[in-house]
């Protein structure tokens, strides 16, 4: 019998060619999309699982200033040591800080941008895993280097790499660097990833520990994850009594600590690490997404099968007449509704292999299907194709199994009013949907172009910016005296860091009137011209000069050595001045200088989060960035004179530059990534609710075939037939925008809160999205209406 009921199915399906296929390619899209979103979704959620010790592993973020308000991921160097001194709680510290390279070995040099330095805890603390080495000593003393299996291969080939020296180079002449391990290349669920890691005690702030100059990412290895809470309470008392005695920190200002769980960094964290953060919106909502697209691929499937059931009513009654029961008829249409289904999984399966790597350009992921290959998943798409064959096929099942006999016979099988209620609920939902996601969609356009056209308090635009090390730095006046007489060189500076994403935390002490005033800041080591190649807005006093280089006198052991400082609006509020005020008043930062000019604040995080105090100050011996202004004409000409002027200064680094607007941009590109997903999916959620239309509007034409006929003999015209089958979808499509615009205004309002600098939600946006959504429904519906109304009436009413 089952055979019986499969070949029925086969043989009812070719012959309803039309609505099959547009059921079985929306049930195919709708899978296919829930395949690709899911394997996104494991990944995001799996993230630094792999870690042994993940529950027990907490990351410390730093939160101090009036009321708590500046944070940051990063701490001083003392925080992680000194709470392993002092809490019995806290098993091992591993403080890390990634570092750009020149990495050198026999004639091989390569800019590395992935030099990870970390104490000696490391492969203790977390599960990297160690193929060469021993992970108690692989980074126990200076100058020890752990790489990665892609690097060893870079560099040494198929040779032993352990014992082999490198030549490691930023700050002052390069170091020489044992490779005492091989680690397996870093997950791509990790929130640390590195190419190499050097051992934390090579650097300076292994051996001076500091509160302040938070560089650091810390993670902490407590002994039972149960701690953690009681933990919590304990540090931050424990950091009130150290702010009040040892920092000398007024009580609404303590320095205090908070620790993140480590599973839940990457989601739930507000600041970035390592590597950008994740968002759990944004998980959310594509899970959303995947679902209410699967959803409308049955609703079409629903409709379609409730709308063709008078064309089984013949079936039907047969049936009936020779004695089928409920059960029988209710299990053949959920079988043809599972048969369906399947030829969707799998045409699903391949249509997401075809696919994937779009996706992952898409979502900038390396996802493989290896993941669905376990017999969980394989299950899981078992049970997600019955539970799909249920929910679209269980309404028309019951419709059709359960009409009375008497009924078929008498009239055939109609439709009821409550079922068409039904149905038009669905074709609401299923606009409702398309308004929501083109609705957000232009928003996130919007808030990316806000983001790229913002006045950022510098200019960004034709700014071209040169890497150097120690070696270029050799020849830094050199350099900058050729390439500032270069054609279209409109000025040249230097700086530690791009302005894009300025890291440097340092502490400052000055007097505000009312006593000595500290205050963590972030700052910029730069040289003269800055301001100008930059075009930052002085508000008071003037920009560095060459003349103040002399203040800054190393001999005598410093004690005539002075600074020239130029702060920010905000730095200068903080500490009690207006611009005007803060020119010439005194600043210690370690050895005291001169406020000489106040700025226009300028964006030099990302627009997620507030500006905040920071103070550029003169000093080239920290220049890791050459910055030139161009006037944009003849950009390859240009790079090719500085790739040339650059391989004769400086042979021994490779010539490496970039775009400011670009690394600007690239600060977004997890929006930007966002906005090509909301797009991709809204696209395909309209298509799919416009194939449904499409297939109802065919099927409501057809059964008004003969009321279309008698309206042409009197005289209707094809505009006015139009307008009569079209009026009750678009009234449809009407009540979904009503009830999407709303909830698309709440989700993404919520979605905004992530940017301290952010859009206002117009009503337009909405305007544009239903009327996009009406047109689209009017044109689809317009279609099959044209069709019947251009029809020979005498074909309808040949019958009658």
């Amino acid at each position: 019998m089952i055979w019986t009921y499969f070949k029925i199915a086969l043989r009812r399906l070719q012959k309803s060619r039309l609505y099959t296929l547009i059921n079985l390619v929306g049930l195919t899209m709708g899978i296919s999309s829930c395949l690709l979103i899911g394997l996104f979704i494991i990944n995001e959620l799996s993230y630094d699982r792999f870690n042994k010790n993940a529950d027990r592993i907490v990351r410390m973020t730093m939160q101090f200033g009036e009321g708590g308000k500046e944070k940051y991921a990063t701490t001083g160097s003392k925080a992680g040591p000194q709470l392993q001194r002092t809490f019995p709680q806290v098993e091992s510290f591993v403080r890390t800080i990634n570092g750009t390279v020149v990495m050198k070995y026999g004639s091989q040099m390569y800019i590395e941008k992935r030099f990870l330095y970390a104490d000696s805890a490391f492969f203790r603390t977390f599960s990297f895993q160690l193929l060469k080495g021993d992970p108690k000593t692989v980074l126990d003393a200076p100058n020890k280097v752990v790489i990665t299996q892609s690097m060893a291969t870079k560099y040494f080939g198929s040779s032993d790499p352990i014992g082999k020296d490198l030549s490691v180079g930023w700050y002052g002449p390069p170091k020489i660097f044992q490779v005492t391990g091989v680690v397996a290349d870093a997950p791509e669920n990790s929130q640390i990833k590195f190419d190499f890691i050097g051992s934390f005690s090579s650097i300076y702030a292994s051996r001076h520990e500091e509160w302040w100059t938070a560089n650091y990412i810390t993670y902490l290895l407590l002994k039972n994850k149960d701690q953690l809470p009681g933990f919590q309470r304990q540090l931050d008392t424990y950091m009130k009594g150290v702010s009040r005695g040892e920092l000398k920190l007024p009580a609404s200002s303590p320095l205090t600590y908070n620790l993140e769980p480590m599973l839940q960094v990457h989601l739930h964290s507000p600041f970035d690490g390592l590597e950008p953060s994740g968002n759990a919106n944004t998980v959310y909502v594509l899970g959303i997404i995947a679902l209410l697209i699967l959803i409308i691929a049955c609703i079409n499937y629903t409709n379609l099968a409730t709308v063709q059931s008078s064309a089984k009513s013949t079936e039907i009654g047969i049936r009936k007449v020779l004695g089928a029961q409920k059960s029988q008829l209710f299990g053949q249409f959920i079988g043809e509704s599972f048969l369906l289904t399947l030829f969707g999984l799998v045409l699903a399966v391949v249509l997401a292999i075809v696919f994937l790597p779009y996706f992952n350009q898409l979502t900038g992921k390396q996802l493989s299907f290896i993941t669905w290959i376990h017999p969980l998943p394989i299950l899981i798409m078992l049970a997600l194709c019955i539970f799909i064959a249920f929910a679209s096929g269980s309404y028309p099942a019951f419709v059709l199994s359960n009409v009375r006999l008497i009924s078929i016979l008498k009239s055939g099988l109609k439709l009821t009013s409550s079922g068409g209620f039904f149905r038009q609920a669905l074709i609401v939902f299923q606009f409702a949907v398309s308004v929501c996601l083109i609705a957000a969609t232009i928003i996130v356009v919007q808030q990316l172009s806000y983001i790229r056209h913002k006045d950022l308090g510098y200019d960004k635009d034709h700014v071209i910016v040169i890497t150097t090390d120690d070696r270029a730095h050799q020849h830094y006046e050199a350099l900058k005296s050729e390439i500032a007489r270069m054609p279209g060189v409109t000025s040249v500076s230097g700086a530690n860091a791009m302005p894009t994403s300025v890291q440097w935390g340092d502490g400052i002490t000055a007097d505000d009137g009312h006593g000595k005033k500290d205050l963590n800041i972030i700052c910029l080591p730069s040289d003269v011209g800055l301001i100008k190649t930059l075009n930052m807005k002085l508000i008071a006093g003037a920009d560095f000069n060459d003349d103040e280089f002399k203040l800054m006198d190393t001999t005598n052991k410093y004690k005539n050595f002075r600074y020239s400082f130029i702060l920010n609006e905000t730095a200068a509020k903080n500490l009690g001045w207006s611009p005007q005020q803060a020119i010439g008043k005194t600043v210690i930062k370690g050895a005291p200088g001169t406020v000489v000019g106040v700025i226009k604040d300028f964006h030099f995080a990302s627009l997620k989060q507030p500006i905040g105090p920071m103070m550029l100050f003169l000093d080239t011996a920290f220049t890791n960035y050459i910055l030139l202004k161009t006037t944009g004409q003849n950009a390859p000409a240009t790079l090719q004179a500085l790739q040339a002027l650059w391989k004769e200064r400086v042979p021994t680094m490779p010539f490496t530059y970039r775009f400011l607007d670009d690394n600007y941009n690239s600060m977004y590109d997890s929006e930007q990534k966002t906005a090509d997903v909301f797009s991709t999916f809204s696209t395909l959620a309209i298509l799919l609710a416009c194939m449904g239309l499409f297939a109802l509007s065919a099927f409501t034409t057809a059964q008004r075939a003969k009321e279309i006929g008698i309206r042409k003999v009197l005289g209707a015209d094809v505009a006015g037939i139009v307008g009569l089958i079209a009026k009750d979808f678009l009234k449809l499509t009407l009540i979904a925008v009503i009830i999407a615009s709303p909830l698309a205004w709440y989700l993404m309002n919520h979605w905004l809160q992530d940017f301290a600098y952010r859009i206002n939600i117009n009503a337009w946006v909405f305007i544009a999205a239903g009327g996009a959504a009406i047109l689209i429904a009017f044109v689809t519906v317009s279609f099959q209406s044209i069709k019947a109304a251009l029809a020979n009436p005498v074909k309808s009413l040949r019958s009658e």
